[in-house]
């Protein structure tokens, strides 16, 4: 019987909901706009708290904010927002879910004036992921000058919870940037991928 080929992965992918996220998604290249501004809005309530805990409730938060369609999330009122305020299966932060709101006005308001939300964020990379080549994790940044800029201009339109280091854990997750180690298997294979 063969031994089962072990893969070198990033270390913080541990557990079995880290390694499912980092073999599959993590640092892979995205360009839907339902699925950016959703990462948004997750990579916000993940503030203060571990990704763990907002991945557990990912499919939670998908239910609760509509799919992350951003037209219904725009309209929520009281009413909307005391069901989300009771929903045991989000981060009930009110600082967080009205910011989920204020930021799909926002997005509304950038889709009128930009068109794509996709080529105003890939705009900041000029288009194209940074592939870096980082050997150990204290090598990789919490912020850069693309996510300070980033920041920036969200926050100069509206958007919350959107600083920097919030902005950069985006980039990594959406694939703006390739942050997985040079010796992690994935390293190689997200630098391949291309926009479809």
């Amino acid at each position: 019987m063969a031994t089962p080929r072990v893969r070198n992965r990033c270390p913080w992918a541990r557990g079995e909901q880290y390694i499912a996220y980092h073999d599959t998604e993590w640092g892979v290249p995205q360009f839907d706009d339902r699925l950016l501004f959703e990462m948004l809005i997750l990579e916000g309530a993940q503030a203060g708290l571990s990704w763990e805990t907002i991945l557990k409730k990912r499919d939670n938060y998908r239910r609760a904010f509509d799919g992350f369609d951003a037209v219904r999330i725009a309209r929520y009122g009281d009413k909307q927002k005391a069901r989300l305020l009771a929903d045991a299966g989000i981060v009930r932060n009110r600082l967080k879910i009205d910011a989920t709101i204020t930021n799909a006005k926002s997005l509304l308001a950038l889709h009128e004036e930009l068109g794509s939300f996709a080529d105003y964020l890939w705009g900041f990379v000029d288009g194209a992921p940074i592939q870096n080549r980082h050997t150990t994790m204290k090598d990789v940044p919490a912020r850069t000058e693309q996510s300070d800029a980033m920041s920036k201009d969200l926050k100069r339109r509206g958007f919350k919870f959107v600083g920097t280091t919030i902005c950069y854990a985006f980039m990594q997750a959406v694939g703006m940037v390739n942050d997985h180690l040079v010796e992690c298997y994935r390293h190689q294979e997200v630098r391949k991928l291309k926009r479809s």
